[in-house]
């Protein structure tokens, strides 16, 4: 389900069946025009994906609206908010949350998470509807899929 006003008259009647939450979280910067092109085909990218994967697992999964963060910023504080958004979206309750992301920085703050961090190795795109793109994504979205699964065969 995706964060929709018709998406979220659905899941209040069908929440029990709904126990996943997916948060992408995506870097932000204006600082670095060298980066700029880089950072927002990620984010391009990372939103693709998280479409794709809710669609793959739709009826058991809300995506949750994209949480930004200052990519030169202190991961420290963004690992408190991060886990405040995890505290409050475990109160519907959701069993499952995994935070996703092309950031591998993130991995090093992972066990201070209270969600399941999925770092995905990015990569740029000049195209994102272009056929190798798209195999390029599904493969990825299908190995995703199948670590979630697994996640909710172990409860």
């Amino acid at each position: 389900m995706l964060w929709t006003k018709q998406d979220m008259q659905v899941y209040i009647k069908q929440k029990e069946y709904i126990d996943t939450a997916i948060l992408p979280i995506i870097p932000f910067q204006l600082s670095h025009e060298n980066d700029m092109d880089k950072s927002t085909s990620k984010r391009e990218v990372l939103s693709i994906f998280a479409t794709v994967i809710e669609k793959e697992l739709s009826g058991r999964v809300l995506l949750i609206p994209n949480y930004y963060y200052l990519e030169y910023g202190d991961k420290a504080q963004e690992v408190d908010r991060l886990n405040r958004w995890t505290e409050e979206i475990q109160k519907q309750p959701f069993k499952h949350v995994f935070i996703v992301t092309f950031d591998s920085s993130w991995k090093k703050f992972e066990k201070e998470l209270e969600a399941n961090l999925l770092w995905l190795p990015g990569f740029q795109a000049d195209d994102l509807y272009d056929g190798k793109t798209q195999q390029l994504i599904q493969g990825q979205v299908q190995d995703v899929v199948e670590l979630i699964r697994s996640y909710w065969q172990q409860r």
